[in-house]
């Protein structure tokens, strides 16, 4: 599907849906400035737009279809024999995180940005792009007077959407935190792994994204006009505290993990414990019934009277005195 906007410089719609023929039109106006959203277009539309309006480079007409898991800007200068003017290449990826899946989906929005056009392709549907492509059609804050200031509101609005994923980490990492010490099971334990992963997961996302947006921050793009830059600098900032927010998850997990395994230790510790008590409290009786169990003929305690009344009063008495001990020492 392939959606398209023309503005005025003063942020204006001045055409909706655009025909193909018309853009090349369009695109020569220098008081209007053209955007054409790609939302999962056919290979014929990709062809027709990318290469057969824009003449984008091929390279980066493959990187644009083909699924990257890496974030990156490349600036695309026309050489000899090329058709198209200067333009940005940007990968980056929205996220979205559901508790009741506990999965993290990734989204990979890509950007064509030049100096009076904005391209974008996505092959599922981005509530971020749909927000954006509503406040430039209404003229909201006069977002779309020019393509860099409309490829910032999309940034923007897109690292916005990392603030739902972490509030939903949150409450998953509270609840562990509760239960863990309540019921510390395998269960459990197994869920926290399965937590700091997604964080881990969340982390690997942000990183390289941090690494692109912080070249626009730092005014790397003559695309990027200089009063712009720091709007752009404000979104890596958000990003970067994000990153930071995440690293705090990681450390709160790492912890939990810590009293988990250390109350595990203490359980098993008590085991040991009990174990070795009822050991060393039976000792006597061991003791005494091995020696009594021997039955050799010229042993005087089988012929007393009163072997077998001493022998269970020794038994019980060094039982007893065994018992009294360990409680003295508060073993109990």
């Amino acid at each position: 599907m392939i959606r398209s906007f023309a503005f005025t410089t003063q942020g204006k719609l001045h055409t909706e849906d655009v025909d193909l023929f018309l853009m090349p039109t369009l695109l020569a106006d220098t008081n209007l400035f053209l955007w054409v959203d790609l939302e999962n277009p056919t290979p014929e539309e990709v062809q027709s737009v990318l290469a057969g309006v824009f003449h984008f480079h091929p390279l980066s007409i493959e990187d644009c279809v083909t699924v990257s898991s890496s974030p990156k800007v490349e600036e695309y200068t026309p050489k000899e024999g090329d058709l198209f003017t200067p333009y940005l290449f940007l990968v980056i990826h929205a996220v979205d995180y559901s508790r009741q899946d506990e999965k993290f989906a990734t989204s990979e929005l890509d950007f064509f940005l030049g100096k009076n056009f904005l391209v974008t392709y996505h092959q599922k549907p981005l509530r971020t792009v749909s927000l954006i492509e509503e406040r430039c059609a209404k003229g909201a804050m006069q977002i779309a007077r020019a393509p860099d200031r409309v490829a910032h509101s999309l940034l923007d609005a897109l690292v916005d959407g990392y603030k739902p994923a972490l509030d939903e980490l949150a409450l998953d990492i509270a609840d562990v935190e509760q239960t863990v010490l309540q019921h510390p099971g395998k269960e459990m334990f197994h869920r926290v792994l399965q937590i700091k992963k997604k964080v881990l997961h969340l982390r690997q996302i942000i990183g390289p994204q941090s690494e692109v947006l912080a070249r626009f921050a730092a005014g790397e793009f003559k695309l990027i006009r200089p009063h712009l830059v720091p709007y752009f600098r404000d979104v890596y900032d958000a990003l970067h505290r994000i990153g930071e927010q995440a690293q705090t998850y990681t450390d709160s997990l790492t912890g939990i993990l810590q009293v988990y395994l250390n109350m595990s230790s203490n359980q098993t510790g008590e085991v040991v414990k009990l174990l070795t008590l009822i050991t060393v409290i039976t000792t006597p009786l061991m003791m005494i019934g091995t020696w009594y169990g021997m039955n050799f003929h010229d042993m005087p305690e089988l012929s007393w009277k009163h072997g077998y009344t001493v022998a269970g009063g020794v038994t019980l008495l060094s039982t007893l005195a065994t018992y009294l001990y360990f409680k003295k020492k508060k073993w109990f």
